[in-house]
């Protein structure tokens, strides 16, 4: 395979928080013009066409660009791998429900668009209310009593005998879900969600209504082992549609919102962290190896300019600047030319410990796996064992750690562009810094 263009550039990190209020803005109308619009992902944001979301999700790519390296990455440096388990289970959810043959189908309607923006509708209103309401009567209702709130003179005056009186609960109605989790069962979680959410108890009998409770329990209530990060409104909107249907529609706006987190902020900000060919400690001292590299042939070319050598002797410290200059660029980039020039990269710290021992090998293995399981316990990795290992070893060892061969071309392809532009960049910096020290004229102090 051939260079990307000289002009490529990295996906731009998409900071989490920073996209989730963008996109919480947007009208529904305007959020599926958005997903309709975002496509595959193309050279235009820096991953070429190998590396698109679709690739990854169908299995067409090597390591590290895998869907369980895309995993893991969402569960030990993002950590939203909620949102790519949730995804793939309603992949295939939506496959099994439109192959099931079964006579109950028809219990389970389709939750129409305009049924879906009669519920967000319903619950605005009902929240604007509920605001007026709160901040309204209260007021007037406990004037002139006891419980009336003190002016601003008397809280200054922080008179130690004085109890506030409770305020109006303002807060959505699903927050009280928080203090019901004493009994561990789905249908005890689903119930209180739809009563919460002002929704009907749904019909039992209805198909895969038990998986559906689970998914309520595990992805959507407040305190779920892997809850989604929701807004009130869009919780309180799939509870109601999923108390009416369990058709695959009721995930409509929420499976649509999460693929848009997915292909627009987790899927490049993986490809960008994966052309990191170093971890931290090797960066940082690939880092420091440049600059001392520039710096050492920079104190040369001035202790020749002021000996008698001839000038061209300082033309020779352009090796050292070119070395200097792009260890130092291909290091703010997050690769080591050392293992660029081998195409290999550093094992993840949660790969490192594999070959110690079987028990460390399977242990690994029951991880990776559960982390692809649709139900079950959160995403914590604290008590994964590498984590102390890899915390005990020395920076020396983290610097040497072992390699492993990148396998997957269109990586390669795009760290070899980067090296590229990073020699351009180089030689032109060496040009541009030998010219000005051969200028020099010679100060003959030595």
């Amino acid at each position: 395979m051939g260079l990307l263009s000289l002009k490529y550039r990295r996906p731009q990190h998409v900071d989490r928080e920073d996209f989730r209020r963008r996109t919480s803005d947007l009208s529904l109308d305007e959020k599926r013009d958005a997903s309709l619009s975002s496509g595959p992902s193309g050279a235009s944001s820096g991953i070429p066409d190998a590396l698109t979301f679709e690739k990854i999700m169908n299995g067409g790519t090597c390591p590290p660009c895998t869907i369980r390296d895309f995993m893991n990455y969402l569960v030990y440096i993002e950590h939203s791998a909620e949102n790519l388990q949730f995804f793939l289970w309603y992949r295939d959810y939506v496959k099994r429900f439109n192959d099931a043959t079964t006579s109950d189908i028809a219990l389970a309607p389709e939750w129409t668009k305009a049924m879906e923006e009669d519920a967000i509708t319903k619950i605005q209103k009902d929240a604007a209310g509920k605001i007026k309401k709160d901040n309204t009567p209260a007021a007037a209702i406990f004037k002139g009593t006891c419980f009336e709130k003190p002016a601003e003179s008397v809280i200054e005056n922080k008179d130690p005998f004085w109890t506030p009186p409770a305020t109006a609960d303002s807060g959505d109605a699903l927050s009280i879900l928080s203090g019901t989790r004493t009994i561990s069962t789905y249908q005890t979680h689903t119930r209180d969600a739809f009563s919460a959410a002002g929704a009907k108890q749904p019909f039992t009998i209805q198909p895969f209504r038990a998986e559906i409770n689970r998914v309520i329990a595990t992805y959507i209530v407040d305190d779920a082992p892997r809850q989604l990060n929701l807004s009130a409104r869009e919780m309180k909107a799939v509870v109601q549609a999923l108390s009416y249907t369990t058709h695959p529609s009721a995930f409509r706006s929420l499976a649509r919102n999460i693929e848009n987190t997915l292909r627009k902020q987790a899927h490049p900000n993986f490809i960008r962290w994966t052309i990191c060919n170093g971890n931290p400690a090797r960066v940082t001292f690939a880092c420091g190896l440049g600059v001392g590299t520039i710096l050492v042939s920079t104190l040369g070319a001035i202790l020749l300019a002021l000996s008698g050598a001839k000038r061209g002797w300082r033309a020779l410290l352009a090796i050292g600047w070119v070395i200097g200059i792009a260890t130092l660029i291909t290091a703010c980039k997050g690769m080591c030319v050392v293992l660029h020039g081998m195409h290999h990269r550093h094992v993840r710290p949660w790969e490192l410990f594999d070959d110690n021992s079987d028990h460390a090998s399977q242990e690994e293995l029951r991880e990776s796996k559960r982390s692809f399981e649709s139900f079950g316990s959160g995403n914590s990795y604290e008590d994964e064992p590498w984590v102390v290992k890899y915390d005990r070893r020395n920076v020396v060892c983290k610097v040497f750690d072992r390699q492993v061969w990148i396998q997957e071309p269109a990586l390669r392809q795009i760290q070899d562009t980067i090296f590229v532009q990073s020699m351009l960049s180089a030689l032109l910096g060496a040009a541009i810094l030998t010219a000005v020290f051969v200028a020099v004229p010679a100060g003959d102090y030595y």
